[in-house]
């Protein structure tokens, strides 16, 4: 294993990344526009992924990308957690991306990696890594079926669909139908694709490509989880400093004090587990195994972070106008996405022959 701390090079994309969010991603502005039914800020991930390159980071510079790896991929994801950023950047830029690299796609790879064609892998949010895959049919060349739970599907340009013949094919967006269905999660929105005759791009076969991108997903999902809860200890202790009671701040009370402190604990472990789930992704050393690590204990620490924050912000944590609804609601719908904790727990299991009796 390399070092897990970050490199300055990481910590300048860090920067550049916050710089950017701090300025075009304010609360304010993620409540309004998922108020207006068009949740996928399009200017921002223009500016994430042409602008600054980010959505190439995982490709080959052969191939039009940037060639770097997941560790400043993770980087990317915690400012985005920490943001609650509604874009599509988990979607196209690490899974659909991952799904191409394993089928060797270069012509869709070089369309992802500038930002101008976002790519998103037909694949449940809740499926895990190495779980069965739902499929569509392949009758004379085109493609029927439908399949549900489809994360940042309304805003793809490409499709990659999983068929029943084990192929895995490129879709148009505009050859589907996509029906938005509700989700607990605002900025991350689900949808229902529909292929009726849909025709689609043989691009590789379904097996690998997918458990490769889930797997990364899994992996790289619990720094956006460390992005989250990371933005909610900082938040309620800054509050709670500001916050007075019987003339005192409130985090002076001892009750408090144990709870942020334990908070803490979490958070910092979660970032050890996080870290080191993006360097295994990066390296191939025991990934399966880190990654099932990280997102064991994640979604629960990203839960427990965001509910602490909502309860000891008291009365203006309940509001719609504070910014905290929309972190638990990403740390509740993320505790599902790419397989549950206990599903990584019993995956864990298998990977280290420790089954249960």
């Amino acid at each position: 294993m390399t070092d897990l701390l970050y490199s300055e090079e990481e910590e300048a994309l860090r920067a550049a990344v916050r710089d950017l969010l701090t300025d075009h991603c304010a609360a304010a502005d993620v409540i309004a526009r998922i108020e207006s039914g068009t949740p996928h800020d399009l200017d921002l991930w223009k500016s994430l992924a042409g602008s600054m390159g980010l959505a190439g980071l995982l490709i080959p510079e052969e191939q039009g990308g940037q060639g770097a790896s997941h560790r400043e991929v993770a980087v990317v994801l915690e400012e985005l957690g920490r943001a609650v950023a509604p874009v599509p950047y988990l979607a196209s830029a690490v899974v659909a991306t991952e799904a191409l690299l394993a089928c060797g796609d270069a012509e869709l790879l070089g369309r992802l990696a500038t930002g101008r064609t976002i790519g998103v892998l037909a694949v449940g949010l809740h499926v895990a890594p190495g779980a069965e895959v739902r499929t569509v049919r392949v009758e004379d060349g085109v493609l029927h079926g439908a399949l549900t739970g489809i994360a940042d599907a309304t805003a793809a340009d490409v499709l990659l669909v999983p068929a029943d013949d084990g192929g895995l094919y490129a879709v148009a967006a505009d050859a589907v139908t996509r029906t938005p269905v509700p989700s607990l999660d605002l900025t991350r929105p689900l949808a229902t694709v529909t292929l009726d005759g849909a025709p689609g791009r043989r691009v590789g076969d379904t097996a690998p490509a997918v458990r490769r991108a889930l797997r990364a997903a899994a992996g790289l999902l619990a720094s956006e989880q460390l992005g989250v809860a990371d933005w909610a200890l900082t938040e309620t202790v800054r509050y709670l400093k500001e916050r007075k009671q019987f003339n005192r701040p409130v985090g002076g009370f001892q009750a408090l004090k144990h709870r942020l402190a334990q908070l803490w604990l979490e958070v910092i472990s979660l970032r050890a587990a996080a870290r080191a789930a993006a360097d295994a992704l990066a390296t191939g050393e025991d990934a399966d195994i880190t990654v099932a690590v990280a997102q064991a204990y994640a979604a629960p620490v990203a839960v427990h972070a965001t509910e602490e924050a909502l309860q000891l912000h008291g009365g203006i944590g309940m509001t719609w106008e504070h910014p905290v609804h929309l972190y638990l609601k990403r740390a509740k719908a993320g505790s599902l996405a790419y397989g549950t904790a206990g599903a990584h727990r019993e995956a864990l299991a298998e990977l280290v022959d420790l089954r249960a009796p």
